[in-house]
C-alpha cells in the first residue's frame, strides 16, 4: 500500500473500504484541442470581426476627419474603451483557452467499487463522487478529436432522490451529466461502469446473491469482479 506523500488528492478522497478499479487521466493533446476548439470559438471569432469592423470604420473616420481639419466633439479614447468592453465575449474565450492547461492538471478519474470520483477546476479544486446506486443512464460519446486520437468519452446521468422530487420540467426529472473525457480505454471502462451500476443498483434494490444472507448496511462488499 502506497504512503500518502505517494497519493493523488483524488486517491485521498477514496474511503478506506473502497477498491479502485481504474484511474486515469484524459489524453491531454485531445484535452487541449477540445478546450481550444470549443462551442464558443465560432461565436467569439463572429464578434471580433463584427467589433473590428465597425472600429476600423471609425478609425477610418476619424483620420479622414483629422485630415480635413474637422473639430470632432470627442475622441477616440471612449470608443475605443467601449470596443475593449465590448469585446468581452472574446476575452472570455481566449482566457477560457488558456487556462485549459491548468484545467488539465486538476482532472483525474477514479472508478471504485462504490461510485466514480472525478475531480476539475481551474484555481479552485473540485472532487466529485457518484455512487453507483445514482447512475441511471451510460453512454459513450466521441467527438471529431476523440475519433481522431482514437480516445472516447464515458458519459453518465443520475439524479437525487431530493432534485427528483423538488425539481420537475414536465414532470420529468432533471438528469445531471458527469463525464470521463478522452480516455484512450474508454470501451473498458464503459462495460465497467455498466456492469457496476446495474449490479450494485439491482443489489441495493432487489437482493440477490451478491449480498450475504446477513445484512451488514455500508459494510457489505460487492463481489461481482
Amino acid at each position: 500500500m502506497l504512503g500518502n506523500s505517494a497519493k493523488t488528492d483524488l486517491e485521498l478522497m477514496v474511503q478506506k473500504d473502497e477498491r479502485i478499479l481504474w484511474q486515469g487521466k484524459p489524453n491531454k493533446k485531445c484535452y487541449i484541442l477540445e478546450g481550444i476548439f470549443n462551442p464558443l470559438l465560432p461565436f467569439a471569432l463572429v464578434w471580433l470581426i463584427f467589433d473590428l469592423t465597425f472600429f476600423l470604420f471609425f478609425i477610418g473616420f476619424f483620420s479622414a476627419a483629422e485630415k480635413n481639419s474637422i473639430d470632432m466633439p470627442f475622441t477616440t479614447t471612449p470608443i475605443i474603451a467601449f470596443f475593449i468592453l465590448h469585446l468581452m465575449p472574446v476575452w472570455i474565450y481566449i482566457l477560457g483557452a488558456l487556462f485549459v492547461f491548468r484545467r488539465y492538471k486538476h482532472t483525474e478519474y477514479i472508478v471504485t467499487d462504490k461510485g466514480v470520483y472525478i475531480s476539475g477546476g481551474i484555481f479552485s479544486y473540485t472532487c466529485q463522487m457518484k455512487p453507483f446506486t445514482e447512475i441511471s443512464r451510460i453512454k459513450v460519446h466521441r467527438g471529431i478529436f476523440d475519433q481522431y486520437l482514437k480516445v472516447g468519452d464515458v458519459v453518465f446521468s443520475g439524479t437525487e432522490a431530493k432534485a427528483i422530487a423538488a425539481i420537475r420540467v414536465n414532470s420529468h426529472p432533471i438528469f445531471t451529466e458527469l463525464s470521463i473525457s478522452d480516455i484512450p480505454d474508454y470501451q473498458k471502462v464503459f462495460e465497467l461502469v455498466k456492469k457496476l451500476q446495474t449490479d450494485i443498483y439491482s443489489d441495493t434494490m432487489y437482493p440477490n446473491d451478491l449480498r450475504p444472507a446477513e445484512n451488514h448496511g455500508y459494510k457489505t462488499k460487492y463481489k461481482g469482479l
